[in-house]
């Protein structure tokens, strides 16, 4: 029989967590993605995968691993605004939301028509110290600062705009997209968002005054958030995965980034269902 050809696909780079079983798995893909005629490259190399030539004319880019490596691939690719579609080698996967062992049925549905795309919005965190900017990155889901370790609490200020609004004293703090609401936003008490909405969520981690909850802002105005206390470890995290160590009066400015990751969904299930899978929603 026949390999049945996809039109509307006709070239696709993978990228590959770096495991055994994820580049495994990301040859099974090439080779399936050839036979219907689909060019293919491997990248287990994400400085190799967000060099220009490389994702030129891409369709699509396949994310094998889980969440955390859909995550870092996001941030390095957005600029490029290639789609993605994860296919999920962890555990939870709430973005990677191609199963393994179901993977293969569902890139023929996938294929066989014009992609679903959901546009998912990102931040931009800017550190500035002593006046200048010592760090600057996209996310897709949160800015996050926290305490060290064995910290005590910290202490963080935090600003709308020009506006203060309060000082959080507990944990730290987490600056969250709509995406990240189901991630660590939903440990520390906060609501799950629609992923297509274009919101910041702030949620306080473990506050000290139980009258700090978390808030839905707009938006159009940039977050501040200033290190208050002096002789307190605070971390600056990106996305769960780049951390930073603070200083005493610095600055992190969360705005929206100029980019958006769009991620592909499959055509016959929707947020909702996800969300009942994931969480064992009746």
């Amino acid at each position: 029989m026949k390999e049945k050809i996809y039109p509307l696909i006709k070239k696709v780079s993978i990228f590959s967590k770096a495991s055994e079983d994820a580049k495994e798995f990301s040859i099974k893909l090439k080779n399936w993605l050839e036979k219907k005629g689909i060019i293919s490259n491997i990248f287990e190399n994400l400085a190799d995968l967000e060099k220009e030539e490389n994702l030129k004319d891409v369709d699509l880019l396949l994310v094998v691993g889980g969440d955390g490596t859909l995550l870092i691939t996001a941030r390095r690719v957005a600029r490029y605004k290639v789609p993605i579609l994860g296919i999920n080698l962890g555990r939870l996967g709430f973005l990677t939301e191609v199963n393994k062992d179901k993977s293969f049925d569902t890139l023929e549905l996938i294929l066989s028509r014009p992609l679903c795309i959901s546009r998912r919005m990102m931040l931009r965190a800017t550190l500035i110290r002593e006046g200048e900017k010592v760090l600057e990155a996209d996310v897709l889901n949160d800015v996050v600062v926290n305490k060290a370790v064995l910290a005590r609490i910290v202490d963080v200020a935090v600003y709308v705009g020009d506006r203060y609004i309060t000082t959080y004293n507990g944990d730290g703090i987490i600056i969250s997209t709509p995406t990240g609401s189901t991630g660590y936003a939903l440990s520390a008490g906060g609501p799950i968002i629609y992923p297509m909405m274009e919101n910041f969520l702030v949620v306080p981690i473990c506050p000290h005054t139980l009258t700090d909850r978390p808030l839905l802002l707009p938006p159009y105005e940039p977050i501040t958030i200033e290190i208050v206390a002096k002789e307190k470890d605070a971390w600056l995290t990106l996305d769960g995965q780049e951390g930073t160590k603070l200083q005493y009066k610095d600055k992190i400015v969360v705005k929206q980034s100029p980019y958006y990751t769009y991620l592909v969904r499959t055509p016959d299930k929707y947020y909702f269902d996800i969300l009942r899978e994931k969480l064992n929603w009746m």
